[in-house]
């Protein structure tokens, strides 16, 4: 009768736990830290995709999510104050005076939607985690690349997560895939630019935006179009800018110590405001400053003024004159002017 007794138990305590386990809550049940991407990129760096990948994710209320950020291209895994009147102005990125918000905030730090939480600038795989302890729907954002943006979903334990960490990982590497593509077509349609105008012409950059319920992403290729040209003394040579966000320069000899925005001394700008230069000698320094567009209109605040999306230089002298963007160098983006008599 004893051994009877101790086998009921044992089986009575097994069928507790097997019950327990169905009867958990769902917070118990759900995956505790979540993996996303944060960039992507060609082997040789010249297309990059800065995006979040995937950039729309659904979370239980104390789930962490970890952005990993594999590429030398720097990117913020950044969520402003949301839901305030007025909303929180967009700041700067982190390492710039006043950014950030302002600095930056602890890897694993909590956001809930009251104070800004945002990482370093992150490259080579850094990573950054957020932990989400209130339900709610989050704007997420690079606060280097204005068009990089995303959307984190916080559910209340007791509902179902729509999605697990495989879909996720199919998903970013399938919109990975399309990003890089993209940029592969823009690269030919850059070319082909340059090479259709009535100049001497280089294509400095191109790219596009896309976008998904979740937010938008930006692939932008970091290459001078054609990178190599040939002209004569005297030609001038038009760099143009067909990225609808991101920013390069044009940057003979020396680069300027600081922020590469203002254009060197003795840059001029022609009456359809375009910036010019004249190089004397390929020793010379000269830049370009941002060429870069304008950002885009929104309803009911004052319009955007044009931005400078050309530059042109009038060589001379017969030599090989360098050149680099002063942004994107560190990923290839350099060129040369090769001129003869």
């Amino acid at each position: 009768m004893k051994a009877f007794r101790e086998i009921t138990l044992v089986l009575l305590s097994c069928w507790i736990f097997v019950l327990a386990i169905f009867i958990a809550p769902p917070a118990l049940c759900a995956t505790i830290t979540w993996q996303s991407t944060g960039g992507t990129q060609r082997h040789d760096e010249g297309i990059q995709a800065l995006a979040f990948l995937p950039n729309e994710l659904w979370v239980h209320v104390g789930n962490s999510i970890t952005w990993t950020l594999p590429t030398p291209e720097i990117h913020t895994v950044t969520f402003l104050k949301q839901d305030t009147t007025p909303q929180q102005v967009r700041p700067p990125r982190p390492g710039v005076p006043g950014g950030g918000c302002p600095g930056t905030t602890p890897d694993g730090s909590s956001f809930n939607g009251s104070t800004c939480v945002t990482s370093p600038e992150l490259v080579n795989g850094q990573t950054y985690t957020v932990t989400f302890p209130k339900a709610g729907n989050f704007k997420l954002v690079c606060l280097v690349h204005n068009n990089m943006t995303g959307v984190v979903h916080v559910l209340a334990p007791s509902e179902l997560l729509p999605h697990d960490q495989d879909f996720y990982d199919d998903l970013a590497l399938k919109e990975e895939a399309e990003l890089l593509s993209d940029g592969d077509r823009l690269k030919g349609q850059g070319t082909a630019t340059a090479q259709r105008s009535s100049r001497d012409a280089v294509t400095v950059g191109i790219g596009e935006i896309v976008a998904t319920g979740g937010g938008s992403d930006t692939v932008s290729v970091m290459r001078f179009l054609e990178d190599s040209i040939v002209v004569r003394v005297g030609d001038t040579v038009e760099w143009t800018n067909l990225d609808p966000v991101t920013p390069h320069t044009v940057t003979f000899g020396t680069e300027p110590s600081g922020p590469p925005q203002p254009p060197s001394a003795g840059v001029t700008v022609d009456t359809d405001g375009a910036r010019h230069a004249v190089l004397t000698s390929p020793a010379g320094s000269v830049h370009s400053g941002f060429l870069v567009a304008a950002f885009q209109d929104r309803v009911l605040l004052a319009q955007s003024p044009l931005g400078v999306t050309r530059f042109r230089v009038t060589f001379t002298t017969p030599g090989t004159f360098k050149y680099f963007c002063a942004l994107h160098d560190d990923l290839g983006m350099v060129g040369r002017v090769i001129v003869h008599w």
